[in-house]
Parts: C-alpha cells; structure tokens; sequence
C-alpha cells in the first residue's frame, strides 16, 4: 500500500470535497481517502498493484475535478493563474454589476424602461458567460453523475433569476400585467450573486494562503542550488540534480541542501529548524548535516547521502502535509451532513415556492420565484466544510513551527483530553552524561509501588548519580505546568529505586517506579485507562514502543536524526519538554476554535435559510432578496477562514 498527498482542483465546498471523497473510495484499489478542502489536496492510501493514479485522475476528471499527478506541472503555478484568472473575473464582474445597477435604479437614462432592460439583458449574458460559467460547466458535471455542490446552487439561482427577468423583458406586461400584477426584472440579482459569490472566493483565496504558511515556510528551508565538487571543480547544480555519493560545498550564511555527512572543512551550524535547539552546533569530519539547516561560520564539503523526498526535511514536511489533511473525528459528522445539504437545500427552495404560491396564488409567483432563489443562494456549505479544516491546518502548522510534529488531526483532538501521563526517564526526563553508564536495566518488576510517593530528601544533591545523567533543561518547569493542567505525571524507569527516586524528586514528580521492564510501562498505561483516564506516554526508545502504541495519544522524543516519526502520534523535535504543555494547550485552543466555526455556520444557515424564505413576512415587512443573500453567503466563508487565522496569533 502506498500514501500520496495529491493536489485536487476544481473544489470549491464542503460538497465538492464530500464528492471528490466519495468517488476516490468507490475506486476499486483505494483503501482511504482523506479530502482537505482549504488545502485543495486529498491524502490517498491505495494499491498501485490494483489502482494507478492515472485512472484516479481520469474517474475525478468525470465529475468535473482535476488531480495534479504529473511532475511538470506545479501546483503553486497553476493555483497562481487560477488566482490572477479570478481575480480578473472579480473586477470584470463588479464593472458589469456596477453598470446593471446605474441602469436598475434609473442613474443612468438610455430611452425607456425596455432599452434599459434589454442592455440589463445583455450585460447580465456576459457576466453569467465571461465571469461565471465555472459554475454552470461544474454544475453540469456534477448533474450528469448525480452530485451536486454549492456550483449548483449558484447556477441555478443565477439561471432561474436571469431567465425570469427575460421573460419580464419581453412578456411581462402581457403576462403580468394583463392580470393586474407587478412586474420587475432581476438582472441585478443574477449579476451581484455572481459578483458576490466570486468576490468571497477571491476573499477565501488570500486568506487560505495564511492556513499553508507553515508548509511554505518549511519548504522555504531548503535552497534551490548547490555547489556541486566534481574533481576539484566546484560549480552551482539545481537541487534536483543532487545524487547520493556526490561531494557538495557549503560556505557560511548558506543553507545545507541535502542530508550527508562532512568529509572535510569545520564549522557551526544552526539546526534549530530541525531539532529545536537555539545554540549553532559544531561539525567536523564524521558529523551529520541535514537539509535545510543554516551555515553560521566556517566552510565545509560533505558527502550527501539522503536527497529529494528522503532528507529529513522532506519527512517532516510529508507528516505535516498528511496530518493537516487528515481528518478529525467531528470532521466526520460534517462531511455526512454536506453529502446531503445541497438536495435538502434544493428541497427548501421548492418547498418556499410551493407554500408562497398556495398561500398568495398567481400573484405571489414573483415573490415565491425570488424567496426560492434567496434560499438557494444563501444556503452556504463552505462555511461548515471549511470550519474544522482550516483551524487544523493553523493549528498543526504553528504546531511545526514549535517543534511540535503532530502526526493526524484525531492525536490534535486527543490531546486535551489527556488527564495522565507516563514518562521515561533515561533519554526523555534525564540525559546520560559524557563518560556515564546507562542505568541497569536487566532487572525486571520489583521497585516502588505504583503511585509511591518520593521521599523528601531524595532532591538533595547526589554527586554519584549526577555524574551517570542529568536532568534536561526546563524538565521540571515542563512538569509544573502539566500539574497546573491537572495531568497526574507518573515517571517509570529501568534504573534502581535509589536512582528513580533522587530523579522523580527533582523533576517534581510524586509518582514513579523503578526496575520496570517494557511490558510494565504499558501495564501501567492500561491501568490508567481502565480507570476512566486518557494517558499520554512519553519517551524515546524501543523499549517505549509498546506503551507508546497502547496510549491514548503516544509522544516520542525528536532527536534531529532520528526523530520518530512512525513510531509516536506526536514528536517534539529537540529536548525541551516545554513543548508537550504548549502542545495541549494548542489542542485545546484548536477544539475550541473548531467549535466556535461549527457554531456560527450551522447558526448562520439555521437562521438565514428561514429569513431568506421569508418565513419573517407575516410578522415584519422583511425579506433577504437574493442580492444581499449572495453577499451573507460570501462573508460567511471568509468569517470561518479569518477566525481559524486568529489561531496563529493567540499564545
């Protein structure tokens, strides 16, 4: 089985993505498929023995979606075009809109009520043609292979707004009037729901390129070229280029290319991008450098070893990648709701044309026409689509920039629910000196009870252990803050009761034990779980693995090189235990702004649907006309996007 980020285009709502989704499961050989609507990518998990992502690309083609699968075309250059393309449509439609409204409200005099309304007429074909035909060669697409999307919502309301008022154009006083009944015409309508609707996705654009920083900073990390050795001759090479085995040259204030190792030449290199640590590292002959790391001082040559999608680099950027396009469990609940929003939207808008008419007759048709296309228009599932991926696409990116890898969207949502925690100590808690030995770990059970407190005195300075480890920086400030949490920390550890004791003390943790073998750290694991609490493990090493699966959300400890990406659900790239607090808190923070988007688009639909259909008219004389219906639309989507965006700011 193979997993693939794909670049999907063409989705435009929660329908589009449910769609999209729907179809790649269908496909005989897909095992799962994970759509990101804000990211406008699908995370694909087939086998390339019974599926090729030719014939995925051929079945999305169908419904109207292109997947970018091709090396030659880039996908930041093409949703550049697609951008400028959109932004060019958005200013051709205000000037449309612009010259339908002087024309509406009698600004502008061209010899009569039918002169004006048949250059309405005329304007109105070239904005639904120049500026909106992607929504009715969607919706058509989408039609042919019953699926619908808020494409179909827009075309039809445009249509139905745009074909009324050419009726009016040319019959209205002598089907209207001859019974006694105002007429209008629409065009207006037609042309600032285009505009609208086109005006929110140019808005929803600029703003969604905020929720991928964190993977264009990261991609950012690696440079373009390399000064490639070739027999004493050193010249510039693309990236590309670079092959395991080649000799490539490095000066100060440049940036690593490739992961190798140094073969000549000395210098400082700062990692923190990759392991979190402030302080410039030194490298001589032997070292490890890595992709995307920055030359301070010095010049060196190394051998590169891992290239292209092997670095480091491109691993932390392929697990961000996957865990912003995964989903979280209420993303589910969304996404079965936005499978049948639009036919339940569809349903509405007959529903309001059938009672305005049974309630008013004949000479309600216009005003039954309008309410119906109000609901089809501001109906919006955009808005519930982009509320939870959008704040996990801000959430796990600032995530990344912390040093926090977390692996899915479920470890994110998991993570404030976290009440327990078991921690190792030798290499998680604790670093082994220089010249220490590591403690003795062949002794299995025994130790202190489960939940032994610490003796009082067992903080006092203890030369002896103190020479075998020490306790990492801001280990114990990171524990205070988890107890400020309410999290119960539980220390286990392989080394003697002495030694468990003296470092459970200073790490101001009140439960250990010691002498554990690995199967005892995922006993204590399950204990806790089946007394109701949600455990996290942390810690660093195969003798962790089984406790780390068995946890409720698993934390591994990043050491650069051989950061854990596929053993835990979240890894904390450097030492400083700092960030598992940070962690939480960003979970929560995260949770709460998924809650808060959910809200206000399951509020904004369950309150404006009704208002649009005009069930308010019996009691005010109020009624949201389709023009004002297009412009709610559009600012409800850009509302959820620009609220997760505040997730990037807050502390």
């Amino acid at each position: 089985m193979e997993k693939k980020t794909i670049a999907v285009l063409g989705m435009m709502c929660a329908g589009c993505s449910a769609n999209v989704e729907r179809k790649l499961r269908s496909l005989d050989g897909v095992a799962s498929a994970a759509v990101n609507l804000p990211s406008r990518t699908a995370l694909v998990e087939y086998d390339p023995q019974r599926i090729t992502l030719e014939r995925m690309k051929e079945e999305l083609g169908a419904i109207g979606y292109d997947m970018v699968i091709e090396e030659d075309r880039n996908v930041e250059a093409i949703e550049r075009r697609g951008y400028v393309l959109l932004r060019r449509r958005v200013i051709a439609s205000w000037l449309f809109a612009v010259a339908t409204m002087c024309l509406s409200m009698g600004w502008v005099s061209v010899g009569g009520t039918d002169a004006a309304n048949q250059l309405m007429m005329v304007i109105s074909l070239l904005n639904l043609v120049y500026c909106g035909r992607q929504f009715y060669a969607t919706a058509w697409r989408q039609a042919l292979h019953a699926s619908a999307g808020m494409d179909t919502l827009v075309a039809m309301s445009t249509c139905v707004s745009f074909l009324l008022s050419v009726f009016n154009t040319f019959w209205g006083d002598a089907f209207w009037g001859s019974r006694g009944i105002e007429w209008h015409t629409y065009y207006d309508a037609s042309v600032m729901i285009v505009t609208f609707v086109l005006s929110g996705r140019l808005m929803e654009e600029r703003a969604k390129k905020g929720t991928a920083s964190a993977i264009r900073a990261l991609m950012g990390l690696a440079p373009k070229t390399a000064h490639l050795v070739d027999g004493g001759i050193v010249a510039d090479a693309p990236i590309s280029a670079l092959q395991p085995g080649d000799t490539v040259e490095v000066r100060a204030g440049e940036k690593v290319p490739v992961d190798g190792t140094v073969v000549g030449g000395e210098a400082r290199i700062d990692e923190s991008m990759i392991s979190g640590e402030p302080e410039p590292v030194a490298k001589a002959k032997g070292a490890r450098v890595l992709a995307g790391t920055v030359v301070r001082e010095g010049l060196f040559r190394f051998k590169a070893e891992a290239v292209g999608s092997k670095t480091v680099l491109a691993n932390i950027i392929k697990m961000v990648q996957e865990a912003q396009g995964s989903k979280a469990p209420v993303q589910r609940v969304v996404d079965r709701i936005a499978l049948i929003f639009v036919p339940t939207v569809l349903a509405i808008a007959v529903v309001t044309l059938v009672v305005w008419l049974a309630v008013g007759g004949m000479a309600m048709m216009p005003r039954a026409i309008l309410s119906a296309v109000s609901v089809l228009v501001i109906a919006c599932p955009c808005a519930m689509g982009l509320a939870t991926p959008t704040a996990l696409m801000v959430g796990i990116g600032k995530a990344a920039r912390l040093g926090i890898l977390i692996k899915d969207a479920t470890a994110l949502e998991n993570l404030r629910k976290v009440d327990a925690m078991v921690v190792d100590k030798t290499g998680t808690l604790t670093i082994i000196s220089d010249g220490g030995c590591q403690p003795d770990t062949r002794d299995g059970g025994g130790g202190g009870e489960d939940g032994g407190r610490v003796s009082a005195g067992a903080h006092s300075y203890d030369p002896q252990l103190e020479s075998r480890e020490t306790l990492k920086p801001h280990a114990r400030e990171a524990i205070e803050e988890l107890k400020a949490e309410g999290i119960s920390i539980y220390m286990m550890s392989g080394d003697t009761e002495e030694a468990a004791a003296y470092w459970a003390a200073k790490a101001g943790i009140g439960h250990y034990r010691s002498k554990v073998m690995p199967q005892d750290k995922e006993d204590l694991v399950r204990k806790l779980q089946s007394e109701g609490r949600k455990v996290a493990m942390v810690g660093d090493g195969i003798n962790d693995s089984q406790a780390l699966a068995a946890a409720d959300v698993s934390i591994a400890m990043g050491k650069g090189t051989d950061i854990a990406m596929d053993v835990a659900q979240v890894t904390l790239m450097g030492t400083d235990l700092r960030r598992i607090p940070e962690a939480i808190r960003l979970s929560r923070k995260t949770v709460g702004m998924i809650r808060q988007n959910l809200f206000w688009a399951f509020i904004y639909n369950v309150v404006c649907i009704p208002m649009a259909a005009g069930a308010l008219y019996g009691v005010v004389d109020f009624q949201i006309t389709p023009m004002w219906a297009s412009a709610l639309m559009a600012m409800s989507s850009v509302s959820v996007v620009l609220n997760s965006l505040r997730l990037k700011y807050v502390a």
